[in-house]
């Protein structure tokens, strides 16, 4: 067996677009599907994507560990966002094609599941509040669908440092969602990154007195000795890694001993098995992994693949709801029942793309909204659940 192309789709999805591969071959139709989403480098990405197409057309799809490294060491430019969103989409893509052609699903290759189904925690739940009692209003909706924590970002439009006003805006916000759901589900504050040290120190202990989960990102990510830095003077959880592309990037991390909950991205971090060596790395550490997933359909079912079979896996970040046509443009199907999403059986990922459906949602260029102060704004008025 030997792949023969790389095809690309990229579908409009509201607040950013989905990117999608394809990996075929000249066994009888047998492919494989991966997801590179990039938020707001979708065309770089999809072309890096193509670019790759030199470097495994006609090499035996079955061989994984034998292209990503190949794929890897000859980029010399290595890591970075764009490269490895590449080389995850076709990572998980040859995955699917082995699952496919073995007839069993990705998680029996990686040893077999753990679990049957995995809790979530929901992102986009808040859309579109924008003040305290519609962020609870809201909470309560989401918990009644039986998320198991709730994550948000509350700081408005601040950058590296945040005025008295907009913190007292923030933790009013964080004060009346806890009164809300605090004996119903937990609570996760996402930082986006924002912040300098002293302003992620002083934000930490704010949020002390509502029992969160986690404080996410509270730095920019790519400075590790600061995470460690905040995380040593705050009594809050810290949690990080949606920026960090590889095992060496995390490696760093652990050494630091610079987060409590660790997040790769399976679209972001090299795919499916770099995240199982990421997992086993922080195994040994004893930090869960929470995966970020915040992306489209391709991207949560090879990560429901990984979260099968992880030992130390803990929560998954999910979508409460998305855009009506998520269901048009693969054939995706989520169980999701008491807070948890259940792991499917079918061969490889599970799912297959309709590119004709896809043809009807172009791409449309999107921009980064952390900094407007539109961050409620992650969801059409017409979204729905995608859940069975």
């Amino acid at each position: 067996m030997k792949i023969t192309a790389i095809e690309t789709y990229i579908c409009h999805a509201y607040r950013t677009n989905w990117v999608f591969v394809k990996v075929l071959t000249d066994t009888d139709g047998l492919h494989g599907v991966g997801e590179a989403t990039l938020e707001y480098k979708e065309l770089t990405v999809a072309q890096a994507c193509k670019e790759l197409e030199s470097i495994v057309v006609g090499k035996d799809p079955h061989r994984i560990e034998d292209i990503w490294h190949t794929v890897y060491r000859d980029a010399y430019w290595r890591g970075g966002p764009v490269l490895m969103s590449a080389l995850s989409a076709i990572e998980m893509a040859l995955w699917d094609i082995k699952g496919k052609d073995l007839g069993v699903p990705v998680y029996q290759l990686l040893g077999g599941k753990v679990r049957d189904s995995v809790p979530c925690y929901a992102n986009g739940w808040f859309a579109p509040a924008k003040t305290p009692d519609e962020f609870a209003e809201k909470a309560l909706q989401a918990v009644a669908q039986g998320f198991k924590a709730l994550k948000w970002d509350p700081f408005g439009s601040a950058y590296l440092q945040i005025s008295r006003g907009q913190l007292n805006d923030a933790l009013a916000c964080v004060g009346t969602v806890y009164e809300a759901i605090k004996d119903k589900a937990d609570l996760i504050i996402e930082g986006h990154g924002r912040f300098d040290i002293p302003t992620a120190v002083r934000i930490g202990h704010a949020l002390a007195d509502f029992d969160i989960l986690w404080f996410e990102e509270p730095i920019p990510p790519q400075n590790l000795e600061g995470l460690a830095d905040v995380k040593r003077r705050v009594q809050v959880p810290i949690s990080a890694g949606e920026r960090l592309y590889n095992r060496w990037d995390f490696r760093t991390l652990f050494e630091q001993k610079a987060a409590d909950f660790i997040q790769p991205d399976v679209s972001h971090a090299g795919g499916i098995m770099e995240l199982k060596k990421i997992a086993a790395m922080a195994e040994a550490y004893h930090i869960p992994v929470c995966p970020h997933n915040p992306s489209g359909p391709v991207a949560n079912a090879a990560t429901l693949q990984l979260a099968a079979c992880i030992p130390n896996f803990y929560l998954l970040e999910t979508m409460s709801s998305d855009v009506p046509w998520r269901q048009e443009i693969t054939n995706e199907t989520v169980l999701f029942t008491e807070g948890h999403m259940h792991i499917p059986d079918k061969p490889g990922l599970g799912i297959e793309l309709n590119e004709e459906a896809m043809k009807k949602y172009p791409y449309s260029p999107k921009e980064l909204r952390h900094y407007k102060g539109t961050l409620t704004d992650i969801r059409p008025d017409n979204a729905k659940s995608y859940f069975s």
